[in-house]
C-alpha cells in the first residue's frame, strides 16, 4: 500500500493511519511501498510495534520500462541501502505539487517532518532485468506488481514475465478477473497469484484476504514463505 509521501497516495493515508485501519480491519502484517521511496517506513514500522501489525520494510520500484516492482526487505537498513541504488539510477527532476500532488514525510505520531522535493511519479534507471536480482542479492525479494492491469505491469509491457524470473508467484489486484485474465495469460496459471490492495486511498485498505502461512509473523519470516511459495495457488 502507499502511504501520502506516494504523490498518487491520499493525504489520510499517513503512517499511523494505515496502521491504525489495518488493525481495526484484522490484518495481521503489511508492506508499505510507496513509490520509489521508503522515507515514510520508518514511521510505519514504529507505530506498528504500538498496534501489533508487522510492517514490511518496501518500496514499489517503478523500473526503466515503466513497470512496478515490489521490493519487500527484512530490515530497514537493507531498505536504505537499497534506496540509495535507486536514486543513484536516474536523474530526478524537482516535483510539482500542483500538478502531481504532495510527498509528505511523517513521523510515528503523524506529524509532518518534510517533504520529499523530487517527483516520485517517474521511472528510474533500473530495468526489470537488474530490479529483481538486485533486490534478491541484497537479502530481499522483488516480484512483478498488479501484473493483471493494463498499465505499470511487466504482462501489459512485455506479455510475459520477466527473463529468468526465479520466483513461482506474482501480485494482482483485487479487482483481477481471474477468469478472463487466464484466458489472456493462460501461462499464469503455472504460477501462484497473490492478491494485494495496492491501497492509495483508505476506503480501500483490504480485509483479511490474501492469507499466507509462515512460520513467524515477521519481515524475515514472510520473506522466508514467500521464497517457499510453491506454484498454482491463489491467495
Amino acid at each position: 500500500m502507499h502511504s501520502c509521501l506516494s504523490p498518487c497516495g491520499d493525504a489520510e493515508m499517513t503512517p499511523a493511519n494505515i496502521v491504525g485501519f489495518c488493525a481495526l480491519n484484522g490484518l495481521d502484517a503489511i508492506a508499505l511501498t510507496d513509490h520509489n521511496i521508503m522515507l515514510n517506513v520508518p514511521a510505519a514500522v514504529e507505530a506498528g510495534k504500538e498496534y501489533g501489525i508487522t510492517v514490511i520494510p518496501g518500496m514499489e520500484l517503478e523500473t526503466v520500462e515503466e513497470i512496478h516492482v515490489v521490493c519487500l526487505f527484512p530490515k530497514l537498513g537493507m531498505l536504505e541501502e537499497f534506496q540509495k541504488k535507486v536514486t543513484g539510477s536516474y536523474e530526478q527532476m524537482p516535483n510539482k505539487p500542483e500538478i502531481f500532488g504532495n510527498q509528505v514525510i511523517m513521523d510515528a505520531d503523524d506529524n509532518v517532518t518534510g517533504e520529499y522535493p523530487y517527483m516520485l511519479l517517474s521511472p528510474t534507471g533500473i530495468s526489470i532485468d537488474e530490479a529483481i536480482p538486485l533486490v534478491i542479492g541484497m537479502g530481499g525479494i522483488a516480484y512483478p506488481a498488479h501484473v493483471d492491469r493494463d498499465s505499470y505491469s511487466v504482462l501489459a509491457s512485455f506479455g510475459a514475465m520477466p527473463y529468468g524470473y526465479p520466483l513461482n508467484f506474482a501480485e494482482i489486484s483485487y479487482e483481477c478477473d481471474l477468469d478472463v485474465f487466464f484466458a489472456k495469460f493462460p501461462f499464469m496459471k503455472d504460477y501462484s497469484l497473490i492478491h494485494a490492495s495496492d491501497a492509495h486511498y483508505p476506503q480501500f485498505l483490504a480485509d483479511p484476504g490474501a492469507e499466507l502461512e509462515v512460520e513467524s509473523n515477521t519481515p524475515e519470516g514472510i520473506i522466508k514463505a514467500l521464497f517457499d511459495l510453491p506454484r498454482g495457488k491463489i491467495l
